[in-house]
């Protein structure tokens, strides 16, 4: 009897799942299985990894995977501890012979599976992530270029658009008679008061959410609205689920082409197209560079100060006497989202302008986002610090002409600025 332990990561869906659907045709028995890692408590700045938010919207993602896998006779276990030693565990508990998962390309994550691999357990990883394929790219991972401008010429000119997304599996095998108490574990209960307006974890409200956008013919406007700062319909909104995998980006590119030949192809479906591809240029970037991406002074060689400043309070509790900077920052604490346009201000502002340290205002956004990402949230903030690979080397925003430009009638200002 074959058993097989599927450890879901950041792809908290069935459907466009090549690793649990090769886990499902090589397994007699299956155990799929979640681990929420102790790390994600740990912080060297002092406040959580995993805020509110996020928490709430990882438990409402877990229970309806929990869910689709119990309508297939099915079940989900979730452990609580430090990822590879629960796994190590339930290795032994269940005589299972590997554990297959998504790859991620992240130091913290590429250390939990070589401490399984080191003490003899078969680790199968799939790489699914992405929009596209890297098998696909007319050049290796390791010499692709650097500035997302020439990466994007490349894609275009081998017309590559999307890897075709596959069906989930018809049948999953059953679990082992016998599993673990220790089993039963699961992180805290949602709270109602962290529910945001328009996120809702799952891939059920995933899949509702783009369909309601696809339908409402939304794409069409997104070029032109992309950067406003209020409100559910001026971004698409994919990022939340993408962050958890509970819709793959290469699911989103198919119903979008499905729309483009609908409907037509337009400088807005374009656009989703662009932002998607930015998305995987911010994962491929890490198989080139990899742990240098996490120095503090990233690609560049230059030192950054050791700590952050203690201006750091003012900027994160939205006070720092600028106003569109405090009206990021409320919003960001009190509802986990930001919007881009928002996001590039905040980090421009904590980095330029209060000489502050990047790598905490990245752990900050880590703490707070909703739609936290390891791979966009390293790659933005190394982007606007000037550490990664843009060769403007930097991106300082200038606060006063973004609030005239976003904001001239204060009606985002007014929105959140309200006294506390």
């Amino acid at each position: 009897m074959t058993v097989i332990i599927y450890w879901f990561r950041n792809d908290l869906r069935l459907a466009d799942n090549p690793a649990f659907v090769e886990a499902c045709l090589k397994a007699d028995q299956l155990v799929p299985v979640y681990v929420h890692d102790s790390k994600e408590q740990e912080s060297v700045y002092g406040f959580e990894r995993q805020g509110p938010y996020r928490q709430t919207f990882l438990r409402a993602s877990l229970d309806d995977l929990k869910a689709q896998l119990q309508v297939q006779g099915s079940d989900l276990l979730e452990l609580s501890g430090k990822s590879a030693e629960v796994l190590l565990q339930l290795v032994k508990d269940t005589a299972a012979i590997a554990i297959y998962c998504e790859q991620i390309e992240a130091p913290e994550e590429i250390e939990q599976v070589q401490i399984l691999q080191e003490q003899g357990v078969d680790v199968e990883e799939f790489w699914q992530s992405s929009m596209l394929d890297p098998q696909d790219f007319p050049f290796v991972l390791e010499k692709m270029p650097d500035v997302f401008t020439a990466f994007r010429r490349e894609v275009e000119r081998a017309q590559l658009k999307f890897a075709q997304p596959i069906d989930a599996p018809k049948q999953i095998p059953m679990l082992p008679a016998v599993l673990p108490r220790s089993s039963t574990l699961s992180c805290n209960p949602q709270s109602e008061s962290h529910l945001h307006p328009f996120f809702l974890g799952g891939a059920t409200a995933a899949q509702a959410h783009l369909s309601q956008y696809l339908k409402r013919r939304l794409p069409d406007s997104y070029k032109e609205t992309r950067n406003q700062l209020i409100g559910r319909d001026y971004s698409s909104k994919f990022s939340a689920w993408l962050a958890l995998g509970c819709i793959s980006a290469r699911n989103i590119a198919a119903q979008i082409n499905e729309y483009e030949n609908r409907y037509g192809a337009n400088d807005g479906t374009y656009w989703l197209w662009f932002e998607l591809l930015w998305r995987d240029y911010f994962r491929f970037i890490h198989f080139k560079y990899g742990q240098k991406l996490y120095r503090a002074s990233g690609l560049t060689g230059v030192p950054v100060k050791p700590s952050y400043a203690p201006s750091f309070e003012q900027w994160r509790s939205g006070t720092t006497g600028t106003a569109l900077v405090d009206t990021g920052m409320r919003e960001l604490h009190q509802s986990g989202y930001l919007s881009n346009r928002m996001r590039q201000i905040v980090a421009s502002y904590w980095i330029y302008d209060m000489k502050g340290d990047w790598r905490a205002g990245a752990a900050w956004f880590e703490s707070q986002l909703i739609d936290y990402d390891v791979y966009s949230n390293q790659g933005n903030w190394l982007y606007i610090a000037g550490r990664g690979t843009d060769p403007r080397g930097g991106r300082p925003f200038n606060v006063a002409k973004q609030t005239q430009d976003h904001d001239p009638k204060e009606i985002y200002r007014k929105l959140w600025l309200s006294p506390q």
